[in-house]
């Protein structure tokens, strides 16, 4: 049985996001607790050098659109990254994932060889579509909503290997 390009972005994508999302929820609920503070939340960051928990969640939910928007042969729809707090990263994970479920299967099925171009660090780079999508981009996506779950557990939101994973 071969796995269709979409089957391996779209459903894994919009899965992982949603639940963010749901981890957001009980990042809200350790907050209104007083457990944390949202600021204390939004601003944390693993190491002085990466970023801090909000430009996580953008950066996983940009990647996303990214790559099925790349994979899709559309323009990647661009957020401003204004968010402060966690219910605007939500709206963000609410669109991101609309928008990743939007596009149809037929225009991501087939591109397993078709030639990218993608920025990375300011220098265009070339990938085929299955490179891309497995080499580059859900790593990246993965790495910056775990980055974000590793933060919100440091912090003591209660939290575990179950609400990353959900129901897959």
């Amino acid at each position: 049985m071969k796995i269709s390009m979409y089957q391996a972005s779209v459903p894994r994508l919009a899965n992982l996001l949603e639940n963010l999302s749901r981890i957001l929820d009980k990042a809200r609920a350790h907050v209104d607790a007083g457990h944390a503070t949202e600021r204390a939340l939004m601003d944390d960051r693993l190491a002085p050098d990466m970023y801090p928990f909000s430009k996580q969640v953008q950066i996983a939910c940009d990647k996303a659109r990214s790559m099925v928007a790349r994979l899709a042969g559309m323009e990647v729809p661009a957020y401003p990254d204004d968010e402060t707090t966690l219910a605007q990263l939500q709206q963000r994970i609410a669109r991101s994932v609309a928008f990743i479920r939007s596009v149809p299967a037929e225009r991501i099925d087939g591109t397993d060889d078709h030639d990218i171009v993608l920025p990375v660090t300011g220098v265009p780079t070339r990938y085929k579509g299955l490179q891309l999508l497995l080499g580059h981009s859900m790593p990246n996506v993965y790495f910056h909503a775990t980055t974000a779950y590793n933060l919100l557990r440091r912090n003591g939101v209660p939290i575990g290997k179950r609400d990353f994973l959900g129901n897959p």
